[in-house]
């Protein structure tokens, strides 16, 4: 969706910095704030913030317009120029007037960095290697800047107008955040290295086709967007080496370079790709061929039907020789990667050939020095079984000098036992007794009948 002169408050209402942001807010959000930098700093910087979240959103689906060298819309890269501020008009709102000096102080931070810089700088933007230059030049060149500012001979960006700010800042910057959204989002699809060495080469244009519309989500990168994210890829990351147009995807820094036998895969690789495309039109033709055969016979139109089926055996004659050539190719590239595979393979043991010659090279290996490293230890073995005998047996003398006598010992704890035994007898033999007591205090003699009984028995017979 390309963005027009003025975009229309809808489309703009439906990005997420202005969904959740209410109206009266919008209005503070495009006012002129640079003054406040230094007078209300956390205001300053939530403005700059929400800024960066909506260009990020406006580039990244494109609406800045074609601004692309080949005819499309740029996705990684800010084109910071007047005619952005009339396009994201809002209505009821109006234009933001600040946004010269919020693009100036995203540069500051580097969330934007100018295009040109990016490039071409040797240097990876995260090398901390930089710091000191920053210390450096806010310890050294702040104090120099305010003397010269003091004596008007340089000025302070506080006192440029917006319409000044623009001059200063006009020109194309590489969003820093949606490179590394694409970049994130492109070593996530590749999942590391390809399976064959040819699934680890492409050619610019190639390398564009395979990854240029999957890497932001809707839109396709334009011509310099893919180079910016190359370049990132290659400095930053150190996923790939690109060398003119052959582009690399490596591993490890010892694999960064290309080589011929690289080239030569590219070029069947290539070679390969075209042919298959060549036999899809080719089929294309003879389907549709076909299909006018069948219209032309419908409508008993025998010549032309004829015509079409002389041009679809020409069709089918080329069809089969493209097979035929592309069977050749796709057998020779197979027989190059395998030799290629090969030659990493043979290079592999040669490094682990290297690697064990300088293992057993090590003095401590030599035969000599083993057996006497061996000697040295069935010595030091038989000395230590020799230490662990006369303590054990210094052990058993002071048991006997102690007049220790293990067939005492064993008397002793049987009769310990037969006591023990005698005492749980007369205590199960206590409990019986008790038990029996209490049961006899709950049985009477006699009868309560025959207890009244016996006086008057006693008396008749009396």
């Amino acid at each position: 969706m390309a963005l027009p002169t003025t975009m229309s408050s809808p489309a703009l209402s439906t990005l997420p910095t202005y969904v959740s942001t209410s109206k009266s807010r919008l209005q503070s959000l495009y006012s002129d704030i640079h003054r406040q930098k230094h007078s209300n700093p956390s205001s300053f910087h939530a403005y700059v913030d929400w800024w960066h979240g909506t260009l990020k959103d406006v580039i990244s689906r494109g609406w800045q317009g074609s601004d692309g060298s080949d005819g499309t819309s740029n996705k990684l890269i800010l084109g910071a120029r007047r005619a952005l501020v009339d396009k994201l008009r809002y209505e009821g709102v109006g234009k933001p007037l600040g946004l010269g000096t919020t693009i100036a102080e995203m540069r500051r931070n580097n969330d934007l960095i100018p295009l040109s810089q990016f490039l071409t700088s040797q240097q990876s933007m995260y090398d901390p290697g930089w710091l000191p230059y920053r210390i450096a030049s806010f310890v050294v060149g702040k104090p120099l800047w305010w003397a010269m500012e003091q004596l008007d001979i340089v000025r302070s960006e506080d006192s440029y107008t917006e319409a000044e700010m623009w001059k200063k800042i006009e020109g194309d910057y590489v969003m820093l955040g949606l490179v590394v959204q694409a970049a994130d989002t492109l070593e996530t699809l590749r999942g590391g290295t390809g399976i064959s060495p040819a699934d680890n080469l492409y050619t610019f244009e190639e390398f564009r086709k395979e990854f240029g519309a999957k890497v932001l989500p809707g839109v396709v990168l334009s011509e310099i967007d893919t180079k910016v994210l190359i370049k990132h890829l290659e400095r930053e990351r150190r996923v790939v080496v690109q060398i003119g147009d052959v582009i690399k995807f490596v591993t490890a820094d010892h694999d960064r370079e290309i080589t011929a036998v690289d080239r030569g895969i590219l070029e069947l690789k290539t070679a390969v790709r075209n042919l298959r495309e060549q036999v899809d039109n080719i089929q294309k033709k003879i389907d549709q061929t076909t299909s006018n055969i069948s219209k032309a016979l419908r409508q008993q139109r025998k010549s032309i039907a004829l015509a079409e089926l002389r041009f679809k055996k020409h069709l089918d004659d080329s069809l089969s020789k493209r097979l035929g050539s592309l069977h050749n190719l796709e057998s020779t590239l197979i027989s190059v990667e395998t030799a290629g595979g090969d030659i990493e393979i043979m290079k592999t043991y040669e490094s682990s050939t290297a690697t064990l010659k300088a293992i057993l090279s090590h003095p401590s290996l030599q035969r000599d020095k083993i057996e006497e490293t061996m000697d040295a230890l069935a010595a030091s073995t038989a000395d230590a079984r020799e230490i662990d005998d006369a303590i054990r047996m210094g052990g058993d003398m002071v048991a006997v000098d102690a007049g220790i006598d293990d067939t005492e010992l064993e008397a002793e704890l049987n009769a310990l036992v037969e006591e023990v035994e005698k005492e749980r007898a007369g205590a199960v033999e206590q409990a019986v007794l008790e038990k029996l007591h209490s049961i006899e205090a709950h049985v009477p003699e006699v009868a309560p009948v025959e207890a009244e009984a016996a006086p008057r028995r006693t008396a008749e017979a009396a």
